[in-house]
């Protein structure tokens, strides 16, 4: 069993969603798919996007991003109650948000959110990023600092999992050193909003050898306190220089290999930074 991620696929453009039509009908029967959030904000689209992809992995694990909880145009009053919606679907669709074992690996799906611990968000930032429109919470998550703490709270029991071989995933970074180092000062504006520190720390409660995420775009593979962080993310059509577009191999069960780790020691390129 192979175990494959690619994150943000915004099947909202034609091309991300042709590309999602035409992956193989039997090439991934035995494998799991980690699915790091961002679909789509239309459930419709969600629902669709599920379907196909459930007909072509054996698995299919799953967290929200921040687009599937926006609720701008829709009839969800707030982005709370959109998020029980998703989780409905995912349920109803046969997709995993649970923690997933088999033998001696488990895989365990993290929620997330922002919360400014990787910097204060400029007047710009306020101004720009869609989510403090488009999200709409209830009285007692009126700050992003409430939302990420609801979110990690709901993390607790998952934290227990213990098996030889522990990959967790997310849809925010869990640290802003993943970024890589060339991104330019004036695309650092949206650290703030990129995830949370907090969030590291259930990582490392864990235990975690590999976690996947992804929000950012920015595809890397780095290992820091001897975890290795993935992002692979499909991204938006025109992000080819920092998106790979493509799914990626993390692990195979029947070898119990970190395929990554194996494809950089041969000389494999995997950590592309920003334009």
């Amino acid at each position: 069993m192979r175990i494959f991620t690619v994150s943000d696929l915004h099947v909202d453009y034609p091309e991300n969603l042709k590309w999602v039509l035409e992956l193989p009908s039997d090439e991934f029967a035995q494998d799991v798919l980690i699915l790091p959030g961002d679909v789509s904000d239309s459930l419709e689209l969600l629902k669709s996007t599920f379907e196909v992809l459930k007909s072509r992995f054996g698995e299919v694990l799953y967290v929200p991003g921040n687009h599937e909880l926006w609720v701008d145009g829709t009839e969800f009053e707030c982005s709370l109650e959109k998020f029980h919606a998703v989780m409905a679907l995912c349920q109803a669709s046969g997709v995993e948000t649970n923690v997933f074992t088999a033998g001696k690996l488990s895989i365990v799906p993290l929620l997330s959110w922002y919360d400014f611990s990787f910097g204060e968000p400029c007047a710009y930032l306020k101004r720009a990023w869609r989510d403090f429109k488009a999200c709409r919470w209830p009285a007692q998550l009126q700050t992003p600092v409430q939302v990420c703490e609801f979110f990690l709270q709901r993390n607790t029991a998952v934290l227990e999992t213990v098996n030889d071989k522990i990959i967790s995933f997310s849809h925010f970074l869990p640290r802003i050193d993943v970024m890589p180092s060339r991104i330019p000062a004036h695309r650092r504006r949206v650290y703030p909003v990129l995830g949370s520190a907090a969030l590291d720390a259930q990582v490392k409660r864990l235990n975690s050898n590999i976690h996947i995420y992804g929000h950012s775009h920015v595809n890397q593979s780095v290992v820091i306190d001897d975890i290795h962080y993935i992002n692979n993310a499909y991204a938006y059509p025109k992000e080819n220089r920092i998106a790979r577009k493509r799914l990626h191999c993390v692990f195979d069960t029947d070898k119990e290999r970190d395929c990554l780790i194996e494809a950089a020691a041969a000389g494999g390129s995997l950590n592309h930074g920003a334009a």
